[in-house]
């Protein structure tokens, strides 16, 4: 079992499902796993600090354990069958709950409890993180290359020469 990050609750462009994103830093990946409008909600609800007047599921849960004087140790990841992702609630008692991966993070938010995740799962789902700055450098230079033409790299006084590159552009220290 691996330590992960939550990173958060997304809505992907390409097929609009929402996913919630453990990261694995040490390893450099995030696991997406799709989850529904509801436990997307109470996620990120949590995450942002947002009370609500009722308790909702996930609060009642967390207070009922509290009233029975068990808190969530912590959170597993443990298996990924059919691209379903099952979870354990490890509680204070030593006792495993089966749990929606979904669920047992809401909990994992609102009690500020770690999350872990079977390395092997980290292994096969896992996505490599892309740096939102170096991912904005590589889209700019792919614009660059669809409208640049060979003139533009003629200094003055060359054989059909141009104006030379631009001002501030192509550094090289």
């Amino acid at each position: 079992m691996v330590p992960v990050e939550i990173l958060g609750v997304r809505q992907q462009q390409r097929d609009q499902e929402i996913v919630v994103l453990l990261l694995d830093s040490a390893a450099d990946l995030a696991v997406p796993i799709v989850i529904g409008a509801r436990e997307a909600s109470a996620i990120a609800m949590a995450q942002a600090g947002l009370a609500t007047p009722r308790p909702m599921t996930h609060d009642l849960l967390r207070d009922v354990l509290g009233a029975v004087g068990v808190t969530l140790d912590r959170v597993e990841i443990v298996a990924l069958e059919g691209g379903i992702y099952f979870a354990e609630l490890v509680l204070s008692n030593g006792v495993h709950l089966d749990s929606r991966a979904s669920d047992a993070i809401a909990l994992a938010v609102r009690t500020g409890s770690p999350v872990l995740c079977s390395a092997e799962i980290v292994a096969l789902a896992g996505v490599e993180i892309v740096d939102v700055d170096q991912q904005a450098e590589v889209e700019r230079f792919r614009d660059f290359l669809d409208h640049v033409s060979p003139e533009d790299f003629l200094g003055p006084g060359s054989p059909g020469g141009g104006p030379g590159p631009s001002p501030g552009g192509g550094r090289d220290d």
